[in-house]
């Protein structure tokens, strides 16, 4: 990549990860998008989870706002018994096959609603199947975040971030084994669709080193193209870590902050995300 363009990239405000109320956010679609102009951002994408529905609503409202837009999706991953979410930028989001493999991927979420709901209620927390509907807008995109609104709605939990270290995880109450696509099926789909496939808040995944190296090795093989180093819940140290394996894996960097709504968590904005470090190659030079 010539310097001028890695440093034409470097100096816009780039914040490619963020979901409306198509997923598990709180906004319109074309709501998101004017937040994200009213805070700076230059160069914008909406990332919902295994939903690409609310692209052109949001891509509409950029142009009105003079945003730079990037169409895009988050893919729901299983991995081992883990867990990843793959980002994908720059997707076609009219592309039938895409749609189509998404939706598969979107089937279990019902089910896994209601297993949750028994779940928590067998631990005397009833009614959170309803709770939780009323807190989606889109019900075919029912899942756990929708679950913990409702959780602290009732009080139960001061927070989101509270409601993922005692309920819904593994070892706690409500939580529920799900198979989703697998990580070739994600970045196939994504790469498919004429975008490219980036590892979304690696430091959120409950692996060790050596399980850490292994999903970034297969990524790699299987076509991934970038890994998001910056993001809401990164710490310095996290985004040090993982700019040095952006590098020694060759991956390109992203940066996003996973912005799901006003007050969802503290300190998660649209835009407020830590430049890259210069050495890094913005996955976002593709765009611009």
């Amino acid at each position: 990549m010539p310097d001028t363009s890695r440093a034409a990239a470097h100096s816009l405000r780039a914040d490619l990860h963020s979901h409306s109320f198509y997923s598990d956010g709180t906004m319109a679609p074309g709501d998101v998008a004017r937040r994200a102009a009213e805070q700076g951002v230059e160069l914008y994408a909406l990332t919902d989870h295994d939903e690409v529905s609310g692209l052109a609503e949001a891509k509409a409202a950029a142009v009105e706002r003079s945003l730079a837009f990037v169409p895009g999706v988050e893919v729901s991953v299983t991995w081992g018994t883990t867990t990843i979410h793959v980002v994908g930028l720059g997707v076609d989001g009219n592309d039938a096959d895409l749609r189509d493999r998404l939706a598969h991927v979107r089937s279990g979420r019902t089910r896994r609603a209601q297993a949750i709901d028994a779940s928590l209620a067998a631990a005397g927390i009833d009614g959170t199947l309803a709770g939780a509907l009323r807190h989606a807008e889109n019900p075919q995109m029912i899942g756990r975040t929708h679950f913990a609104r409702f959780l602290v709605e009732q009080g139960i939990c001061r927070d989101v971030r509270e409601v993922f270290k005692r309920y819904m995880v593994e070892g706690k109450p409500g939580y529920v084994p799900h198979r989703w696509a697998t990580l070739a099926e994600a970045v196939d789909m994504i790469d498919a669709a004429g975008g490219v496939a980036v590892v979304a808040h690696p430091a959120r995944y409950r692996i060790d080193e050596l399980a850490l190296h292994a999903l970034l090795e297969e990524f790699r093989e299987v076509g991934g193209t970038a890994l998001e180093v910056v993001t809401s819940n990164h710490t310095p140290e996290d985004v040090r870590r993982f700019s040095k394996l952006a590098l020694e894996f060759g991956f390109e960097a992203s940066s996003g902050s996973d912005f799901h709504g006003p007050g969802e968590s503290a300190n998660v904005e649209l835009g407020r995300v830590e430049p890259l470090a210069p050495e890094l190659t913005p996955v976002w030079h593709r765009f611009i």
